[in-house]
């Protein structure tokens, strides 16, 4: 049962491969190590007693990637979570995120095709649904005009995989998440941007440590209740169990489709100010942060109607917003020791 995944070194995917390896899947992790750590192998060998695989590859090298399907012809099953992830950045450079997210997509599928049946979990976004305009947002929420670069490489993303499962044994889960955030409780492995975080609750804890010398707030003026952008906040050991949940549906065939998409959330929305209010209260620090002008991309609020995920996964979200950021702040504590 060997598993394949693809930037299993970033944020959701190590918490997803610890998750598989105490479940008894063999996992080869890929990632060419543009935006995570060699280091972060050595906190999944920690946590697990176990050392994945690993290669340094980047996905739009199609001679290197053929080798390395033709070197683990055993793998029976795909999580693909490299891509470039920042919606600001993918504003300013939409060729790279095109060129990233979409060619590997399509160069990974490629592989994957030419086995008699394979099993391929997505990682998608939210941001698929734009500014919906119902909430909680449900998987039958129309997909709109995506509102930047990333966003519009998740819509092209999960069209690539429908049109490719419908002349392929390729089996399909498209996830597609809301908000993570926090650490593993161990605090082994956790969130750990290169540069300034694009993120709302790293660029808390690294203002809390002192790295930063204040939090800016984008924005005070949306028509929520104090003024801040909503977002469903999920701790992300939460979100890698759901990934193992998925993987084994279709590994069972249990799956009713080719291809299934479920939201992952905790269906509760939070605003900026909340999350900042609730950090201060696990953390017991005051955090210093400014109000500043809304950020291009960025939509009023989006949390998830979890019932889909919650009744035919059977899956459905332990941990607290307050849960989340005092793990993240333990990671942050650690890591700058």
């Amino acid at each position: 049962m060997k598993i394949l995944v693809t930037g299993g070194l970033g944020f959701i995917g190590s918490h997803t491969v610890v998750e598989l390896q105490n479940k008894g899947f063999e996992v080869v992790i890929v990632d060419n190590l543009s935006n995570s750590s060699l280091d972060v192998i050595e906190g999944i060998t920690a946590i697990t007693g176990k050392k994945p695989l690993f290669e340094n590859l980047d996905l739009r090298d199609k001679t290197r990637l053929r080798a390395f399907f033709e070197k683990h012809q055993n793998i029976i099953g795909v999580i693909h979570f490299a891509a470039s992830k920042a919606v600001g950045e993918s504003v300013g450079n939409p060729l790279l995120y095109y060129e990233n997210n979409i060619n590997a997509l399509v160069y990974l599928l490629q592989e994957l095709q030419k086995k008699e049946q394979a099993h391929f979990i997505f990682s998608s976004s939210c941001t698929v649904y734009g500014q919906a305009e119902k909430m909680p947002i449900t998987e039958d929420a129309p997909v709109v005009k995506a509102m930047s670069p990333y966003g519009n490489t998740k819509q092209i993303g999960e069209e690539i995989i429908q049109d490719v499962a419908k002349v392929s044994n390729i089996n399909s889960i498209l996830l597609r998440y809301f908000n993570p955030i926090g650490a593993h409780p161990t605090a082994a492995i956790g969130e750990l941007p290169l540069g300034v975080p694009q993120n709302l609750v790293p660029f808390i804890t690294q203002t809390a440590i002192g790295l930063r010398q204040e939090l800016s707030v984008f924005g005070n003026d949306y028509p929520t209740p104090d003024g801040t952008a909503i977002r469903d906040y999920i701790h992300v050991v939460d979100l890698a169990k759901a990934h193992v949940v998925a993987l084994e549906r279709l590994v069972h065939k249990q799956n009713a489709e080719k291809v299934e998409v479920f939201n992952l959330g905790t269906g509760t929305g939070s605003s900026v100010l909340e999350v900042i209010k609730a950090f201060e209260k696990v953390s017991n620090t005051q955090l210093p942060y400014k109000i500043v002008d809304r950020r291009e991309g960025d939509v009023t609020q989006a949390y998830a109607d979890t019932t889909k995920a919650n009744k035919v996964l059977g899956w459905k979200t332990e941990s607290s917003l307050e849960d989340a950021l005092a793990s993240a702040w333990k990671w942050e504590q650690k890591i700058r020791k």
